[in-house]
């Protein structure tokens, strides 16, 4: 071989690997940036399945004062806020055996929905207490039977009017 065409090969191979080094870092860099965002990602803050409980009871009780008062339209919103996060529980604690067991709480909760959709006191307060001990029925399910939930009979806020204005 002449020492051009040896000069071409080597040149040609220095390219090659520097195009594969090239393409290395840029992949590298990829992979090292994906692997900062999915730390972020697992790092960042998700509501556990308590707090969405403990939201859940808010709503509960002031559903409960709303309808109690007639005041369907504070009762439908609560309604929406319930259904709200139990799918958000669905979305967001996929982890939790409990998570299973939700949907025995829909039919109760439509049924609440029905009754304030209509305006209808007695349906109502038959269909809360259904509702209700469907929440305790699903504790007991899920193991948590000792968090006992009940038809409220003090508003959880004392700075929110439930009658209708």
């Amino acid at each position: 071989m002449s020492k051009p065409v040896i000069k071409y090969f080597l040149l040609a191979g220095f390219i090659a690997l520097a195009a594969c080094n090239s393409g290395n870092s840029t992949n590298s860099e990829l992979q090292g940036r994906v692997d900062s965002l999915q730390k972020k990602l697992d790092d960042a803050y998700r509501p556990g399945l308590g707090e969405f409980m403990s939201g859940i009871q808010v709503h509960h009780a002031k559903l409960w004062f709303a309808g109690e008062a007639g005041n369907w339209k504070l009762a439908d919103f609560e309604v929406g806020e319930i259904k709200e996060s139990l799918d958000d529980i669905e979305k967001y604690c996929t982890d939790r055996p409990e998570t299973i067991s939700l949907p025995m709480i829909r039919e109760p909760l439509d049924s609440v929905s029905a009754a304030v959709g209509a305006a209808n006191e007695a349906a109502f307060k038959k269909a809360f207490v259904v509702l209700t001990n469907t929440c305790n029925n699903c504790h007991r399910a899920t193991k948590h039977e000792f968090n006992v939930i009940k038809v409220p009979d003090t508003p959880p806020f004392t700075n929110q009017v439930f009658s209708k204005q």
